[in-house]
């Protein structure tokens, strides 16, 4: 078997991998829409009660989801390419904790703006300031991957301590409703969060169609000006749209981790990483595995529901550790 046809099978098994992901997601959502505390068969003659309840609750409820995961697992897997670390994900270094800050800093001292579109830019503002510094501090001190991670951890707490403490001093009930949401919930998504969703998609399929552009980085700055990239212009691009990501998906649902970390990690493993395909197959694995991930929060106890963040940690804790264990020992 000569080159080409060796790059032949390989594009055909990406392409065949992306056929597979849009028909899980197909099924994943259509199940979605179905269970709940009342069951719809699709197949049955609908009550206005049932219409209501997928029109109304489920589906924009599913729409954040594919959402959020989709935004998270794209910007984790552009966060391991500019910060040359595949443990990189935004909840793990702390972006996705400085977008919620900034949320709480405008609804404590600005709450006229405490609207949909207001929460976007604080958390985008929370988000970018966050990105940049561990950019900044990666590149000007090439930090390791367990320095990278500690200050990332670090920055997190940070985060959560300054959220703790504002709502410890708040006797606004509102406060005490979105320190639940900040666990990652996305039981309150309604039609008109959704203008949210507006600024989300378009930035996803920009950074789905860079993946050529991340292949270059990958081998490095020097190799990738050779080529002919404008390096500098470039990374400040990904870390707007990375920023914008976090700071949507943090503004939909709250602070949910490690779907950026596990998806396109897993991904890597198991075809390659070759980010003109990765991308949008990440984006199409991410959205898939939140909603499966809440169909498991809204189904798994009878008389409450489950936080999403805590769901996905749950799922991506254990995965995390192994991946910490298996790049010390490839030290």
């Amino acid at each position: 078997m000569d080159f080409t046809q060796l790059i032949a099978r390989k594009n055909q098994r990406w392409q065949r991998t992306i056929l597979w992901m849009l028909a899980a997601l197909l099924i994943v959502s259509s199940v979605y829409l179905m269970v709940g505390e009342l069951f719809i068969n699709p197949f049955g003659e609908l009550s206005s009660l049932q219409q209501q309840l997928i029109t109304q609750l489920r589906l924009p409820r599913l729409l954040a989801a594919l959402a959020i995961g989709a935004s998270l697992a794209v910007s984790g897997a552009v966060l391991q390419v500019l910060l040359g670390n595949v443990l990189a994900e935004p909840g793990v270094l702390g972006i996705s904790g400085g977008a919620s800050v900034m949320m709480v800093i405008l609804l404590f001292f600005f709450p006229l703006l405490a609207t949909p579109v207001g929460f976007m830019v604080a958390a985008v503002a929370g988000a970018m300031l966050f990105t940049l510094l561990l950019v900044s501090l990666t590149k000007a001190l090439r930090l390791t991957t367990t320095r990278l991670l500690l200050i990332g951890v670090a920055l997190g707490i940070l985060a959560s301590s300054i959220v703790t403490w504002a709502f410890y001093f708040s006797d606004d009930m509102s406060l005490r409703i979105l320190m639940y949401w900040l666990m990652g919930s996305i039981g309150g998504a309604s039609w008109y969060q959704h203008i949210l969703t507006l600024v989300i998609v378009p930035v996803v399929i920009w950074l789905c169609c860079q993946g050529t552009i991340l292949d270059k980085l990958m081998m490095g700055e020097t190799h990738a000006k050779q080529l002919g990239l404008d390096v500098e212009s470039i990374r400040w691009k990904l870390i707007l749209a990375v920023s914008v990501l976090v700071g949507g998906a943090v503004a939909l649902g709250g602070v949910i981790s490690f779907v950026g970390l596990v998806v396109p990690h897993l991904l890597r493993l198991a075809l390659g990483s070759e980010n003109r395909y990765l991308l949008p197959i990440s984006a199409i694995a991410g959205a898939t595995l939140l909603a499966l991930a809440d169909i498991i929060a809204r189904t798994a106890l009878d008389a409450a529901e489950l936080p999403l963040g805590v769901v996905t940690t749950t799922l991506g804790a254990p995965i995390f550790v192994w991946m910490l264990v298996k790049n010390h020992d490839a030290r």
